[in-house]
């Protein structure tokens, strides 16, 4: 049996200073954090001062947060048909993607945006262009990670397969995926989280995308309906997927070596909390089997 247990954390705040979000992963247990490193509302990024990052910098090492990853802001847009606002998206991201890097993080997961009406091979050629562009003028190791959406409003990606479209184009192997089990779940591509609904998911992302090119996961219940379309998270074992369906899903061993991060509302409505770490962590009370082969997906 393969006891094997995968990072667990969760998006923490850095209120009041970036260093502050080290101690707030360390209060919840955290193997990961997640933070944004600029406000995710606003279109001007404040670059963090040198010793906010070497403060930053020297927390963490010091911490036992193994990995930090960073998330863009909800206003980006690469696949816009607005070439002003796919301008101003492409800035930001580069922007962020800075900080990130600045930070020693693993990378910054995004989401890529909506091409509304436009046809959608065009939307997926603005954001492969405007990706390319942002690779090239924040070099390093650090990862540019595409989140699949629940795919209301024409936004790309809810589908693995224009995420594999979009990797293909840009061909780095910087570019990786971040699979959010809600988006999934909403986004219609997977309606109940057992066993052979999960491989059979699994095995999509695999065909399309290479499920060594998902680095994160990022774990949260569901809201609303299966296929609703809508991007509304729970906490874990409060909504449609339920905490069955996490458990199944932690019994898969190709996923855990990804690093599994909560954004969940929290039940006092501040955020991922130690009641969601905790039912994170009984999803791995039971070992998972060892796979037979890539082939039993």
């Amino acid at each position: 049996m393969e006891t094997t247990i995968p990072l667990l954390g969760a998006h923490v705040s850095s209120a009041g200073g970036l260093h502050n979000a080290i101690d707030a992963g360390e209060a919840l247990g955290a193997d990961v954090i997640q933070i944004f490193g600029a406000s995710p509302r606003q279109w001007t990024v404040r670059i963090p001062a040198e010793d906010a990052r070497t403060r930053f910098l020297t927390c963490h090492k010091a911490s036992t947060v193994q990995k930090v990853y960073l998330h863009g802001a909800y206003l980006v847009n690469l696949a816009s048909p607005d070439a002003a606002l796919r301008e101003r998206s492409e800035k930001n991201l580069s922007e962020h993607f800075m900080i990130a890097t600045a930070l020693g993080a693993e990378g910054l997961i995004f989401h890529i945006g909506s091409g509304q009406e436009m046809p959608r091979e065009d939307a997926l050629t603005h954001a492969s262009e405007a990706m390319r562009r942002v690779l090239a003028a924040v070099p390093g190791s650090c990862q540019l990670i595409i989140e699949n959406t629940a795919g209301g409003g024409q936004k790309l990606g809810s589908h693995p397969d224009e995420i594999a479209r979009i990797r293909d184009r840009i061909g780095s192997d910087r570019v990786k995926a971040c699979l959010d089990t809600q988006h999934a779940f909403a986004g219609g591509l997977i309606e109940e989280f057992n066993e052979k609904n999960i491989r059979q998911m699994l095995r999509t992302w695999d065909d399309a995308l290479g499920l060594e090119h998902i680095v994160a996961l990022h774990v949260n219940d569901s809201k609303t309906k299966f296929n609703s379309r809508h991007d509304r998270h729970e906490n874990l074992g409060q909504g449609f997927i339920g905490l069955d369906g996490f458990r199944n899903l932690g019994e898969i061993p190709e996923i855990r070596t990804k690093a599994w991060i909560l954004e969940v509302p929290g039940f006092t409505g501040k955020g991922p909390d130690q009641k969601n770490m905790e039912l994170l962590r009984s999803c791995f009370s039971v070992p998972a089997a060892i796979s037979q082969s890539a082939g039993s997906m």
